[in-house]
């Protein structure tokens, strides 16, 4: 078994093997790239590091000192010199970017006789008393467990103690009395002395890295990303570069296009005198990359011409790091840049224009989850024209969000999780060990930092808003508010920001739909000419149906016509129908129904002509449109009854199990009336827009069967009703009857309905609830634990569990396609907008997905990337 891979001896397609950041390296160091030299351990080495019970083997340990060997042939440096020593970076690297999430040690291989060879060398003791001091506080940290604020306060100290207003006014006896302190603080802390064999350091900082795979910042963003727990991740041993020699050195993180917009434009920042990093950190506020290009413009220009290779050659925008040290320039890392979902789409038409992908690429190259971003909320014009802006930061992440503050992570996950309330992240900066707060928060607002900040990064990763660098912003978390220009807000103020112009505003201002690129347009088109399941939409108003077609749904999947039932006009008769105490009442009830349904329906039906709407008859128990017990005497009132017959009728309906009750296709049985008008006015809907000149696909769908004969008794009088009301208008008109297959029961007799049923549409909501034997409402009180202690992988209500529902769905599917070859069968459950539940669907042979009408263009980029993915 191969456990290292010198840079240059593996390839950018071995990323499972190598991680991301090493396959790239390798990549890099073939093409001619100025890389500095190194070695990758595998992604395998990380799993049998955890299957020996975090211990790695001998057999890798001599491996890394034969391949550190190699790197002192390389490099004409020796690691441990007294003279000339080789020193390291030692930094994670999972197959996924998980910026920020893993640790990373700078700077190995200092000891105290390397720091003196240094100096002796350098002629630059500021510049090594620096680096070490840097390197014992990372070690300390990421390795040794040593508390964070023990190393800030020594600084902090000096700087005041000084009058420093920042790290560069230290002179080299100010930097050595911090490695000095530090040292001492390390000591304390672990009761051993730093260590001071760099063979030593390197071992420990490789466990580190594996440690860092697992922890529990890096497990929540691999749970929000769906990111597999069992990959692990690699680590790359590679030669330090320094920026912080002086003022010809420096370093820079750039996009080879803007992140934010997709614009064809080098897009970064760069700091003099610095390491990488000060950057991400946000300690110090970067220059933009066109100030460094006026003060550097000949290595700004070897540096362009090396993005344009890497660009050409990986076919998508790229995220750079790089280093020069002493006027000669190093990028220590390439990658896939992560972008806003606008940003994506942009880059994806355009590299096609300009022959870089193809139409299936650009489609394939889409974050389908990123697509969302594109379709939330912006603020409203007319609310902006009074909103008081407090101060302006840079527009880091696009997108506009509000929300209460809040100064932690901590209590920001305890109030969302308490209240459910909307909130805003304000920081002095952000780390990685704010994810859990920044996965819960809409947005976020650092007081440092600049535009590829941890903030800026995570908040365009998860597809949130973010304002960063506001220098005018002061944060006291210890005594929860934060003052803008001297002016105090107390936590929990309600606040607004706009990530796209970087303004922070007071109070809440209201939203409005955003507005769609030509860039989006196009890709949407394609993906439609590509993918091969059908995509309709849970629509019930002709609002909704409208705004499902704007995205291009192909139908209506789903209309449930209780929605229908609430309107303020509608509530009372459909009372009415449910307290009469004979058909003769109930069905007097039900005709004053009927018009507002014939007039819902027809709404429909003209909006979606020629194409499918299919109508689910009434699901709900009764009880559910009928108030609660301190509305009865008002209820009662406009119903022109006694109190007491309401409360009669409320405890006649109570049941001890709703989801498990009367409802559904048991109301029909019970009721037949009722879905006798329901269907009367959907097929007298479908005949005046028939009569209109219009294409109409009426279906009529039963809900909730568990067995042949439900769907066999109530087919037999909707059908009756329909076909006698077809003859009476003398037209043709073609219309379906299916069912909705949300029992595990009804799934299990799949051959049976099919035989029945013209189309299946499959409830994925109840069907999961039913297979589970969990409630939806009540699942979140324990499935967030059940997470945690990897007892289910995924909330099985977000993305459909596949070995369960799914082998439910893919067993019905065989079964009922079997018995009829012409049915048609799809889903209507929330997963029918969930891109891994498409893929899922599209492999089992459904004909189509339906989902909410915002959701219909991530529906049709991840059905024509299944179809790509499953070719």
């Amino acid at each position: 078994m191969k456990r290292i891979y010198m840079f240059g001896e593996g390839t950018k397609e071995q990323k499972n093997l190598l991680g991301g950041k090493g396959a790239n390296l390798s990549e890099m160091k073939t093409m001619g790239v100025p890389v500095p030299a190194g070695y990758t351990i595998t992604t395998e080495m990380c799993t049998d590091y955890y299957a020996n019970g975090g211990k790695n083997s001998d057999e890798l340990l001599a491996d890394m000192r034969e391949y550190t060997k190699r790197l002192e042939e390389e490099t004409g440096k020796k690691f441990g010199s007294d003279t000339d020593p080789l020193l390291l970076s030692v930094r994670s690297g999972a197959r996924v970017s998980m910026p920020g999430m893993m640790d990373t040690i700078l700077n190995l291989g200092l000891t105290d006789s390397a720091v003196a060879a240094m100096i002796a060398k350098t002629g630059n003791p500021k510049f090594v008393w620096d680096i070490y001091r840097r390197f014992i506080q990372m070690f300390g940290e990421v390795v040794q467990g040593v508390e964070y604020e023990l190393f800030d306060n020594v600084l902090e100290t000096i700087k005041e103690e000084n009058g420093y207003k920042g790290d560069l006014e230290l002179t080299a006896a100010d930097w050595k009395s911090v490695a000095t302190q530090y040292l001492a603080i390390v000591a304390k802390a672990t009761g051993k002395p730093f260590p001071q064999d760099p063979m030593v350091q390197l071992e420990m900082a490789v466990n580190a890295v594996f440690e860092s795979w697992d922890t529990p910042r890096a497990v929540i963003y691999r749970d929000h990303n769906g990111i597999a727990h069992h990959w692990g991740t690699a680590v790359n041993v590679q030669e330090m570069v320094f920026g912080n020699t002086g003022d010809n050195s420096g370093t820079g993180v750039l996009f080879t296009r803007n992140p934010k917009t997709g614009e064809k434009e080098t897009w970064g920042e760069f700091l003099f005198n610095a390491q990488g990093e000060d950057i991400v950190a946000g300690i110090r506020t970067p220059l933009k990359l066109a100030e460094f290009a006026e003060v550097s413009p000949k290595i700004y220009k070897e540096l362009t011409d090396i993005l344009d290779n890497l660009e050409a050659h990986y076919h998508d925008m790229q995220d750079v790091e790089f280093t020069i040290e002493e006027g000669v320039l190093f990028l220590l890392q390439t990658r896939n840049g992560k972008r806003t979902g606008a940003a994506g789409i942009k880059i994806a038409v355009d590299m096609h224009e300009e022959g870089l992908l193809t139409k299936k690429e650009a489609v394939n190259s889409i974050d389908v989850n990123a697509i969302d971003q594109l379709l939330h909320p912006v603020f409203n014009e007319e609310a902006m024209a009074n909103a008081e802006i407090l101060t302006t930061g840079l527009a880091a992440s696009p997108g506009a969000a509000t929300g209460k503050i809040v100064f932690s992570s901590e209590k920001a996950a305890k109030i969302k999780d308490e209240t459910g309330e909307k909130l805003l992240l304000f920081r002095k900066e952000t780390s990685p060990e704010d994810i859990e707060g920044m996965i819960v928060c809409e947005g976020f607002v650092t007081q440092l930092g600049g535009m590829t900040s941890h903030a800026a990064v995570v908040a365009r990763g998860m597809g949130k808003c973010c304002v960063s660098g506001c220098g005018e912003l002061s944060i006291n978390e210890e005594e929860g508010y934060m003052t803008i220009n001297g002016v105090k807000y107390p936590e929990l103020t309600p606040f607004s920001i706009d990530g796209t112009t970087g303004n922070v505003y007071a109070g809440t201002i209201e939203t409005k739909d955003p507005e769609f690129s030509e860039e989006f347009q196009t890709i949407l088109n394609w993906a439609s000419e590509i993918k091969t399941l059908g995509v309709k939409a849970n629509a019930d108003n002709k609002r909704d149906a409208e705004q499902a077609l704007k995205f291009g749904a192909e139908g209506i999947g789903l209309c449930r016509t209780e929605h229908m039932f609430f309107d303020e006009e509608r509530i009372l008769d459909v009372r009415r129908m449910i307290i009469a105490d004979n058909t003769a009442d109930r069905e007097e009830a039900l005709a004053k129904i009927l018009p507002h349904q014939l007039k819902d329906f027809t709404e429909l039906f003209t909006a979606m002509e020629g194409k499918t709407v299919c109508i689910r008859l009434l699901d709900p128990p009764l009880h559910e449109f009928l108030p609660q017990l301190d509305e009865v005497p008002e209820v009662a009132k406009d119903l022109g009854i006694k109190p007491e017959v309401l409360e009669r009728t409320l405890e006649t309906l109570h049941e001890f199990n709703p989801m498990l009750g009367h409802r559904g296709c048991r109301l029909a049985v019970t009721y037949p009336e009722i879905s006798v008008m329901q269907a009367k006015a959907i097929i007298m809907a479908a005949i005046a827009v028939a009569k209109s000149g219009k294409v109409v696909k009426p279906e009529i769908m039963i809900p909730l069967i568990a067995t042949v004969a439900e769907l066999k008794y109530l087919k037999a009088f909707i059908k009756e009703t329909a076909d006698n009301l077809i003859a009476e208008a003398g037209i043709d008109l073609d219309y379906k009857i299916g069912t909705m297959v949300e029992t595990p029961r009804a799934a299990l007799v799949g051959g049976q309905v099919g035989e029945e049923a013209e189309f299946i549409s499959y409830g994925t909501n109840d069907l999961t609830q039913m297979t589970f034997g969990f409630s939806r409402d009540d699942a979140g009180k324990f499935l967030k634990e059940y997470a945690t202690k990897k007892i289910i992988p995924n909330d099985p209500f977000a993305a459909v569990d596949q070995e369960g529902v799914g082998q439910l769905v893919e067993m019905c599917t065989k079964n009922a396609k079997t018995s009829n070859p012409n049915i048609v069968i799809g889903v209507c459950g929330e997963h029918g907008g969930e891109p891994s539940s498409i893929d899922f669907f599209h492999r089992t042979g459904l004909d189509y997905v339906s989902c909410s009408p915002f959701r219909i263009p991530v529906a049709i980029v991840a059905a024509a990337q299944a179809e790509l993915r499953n070719k």
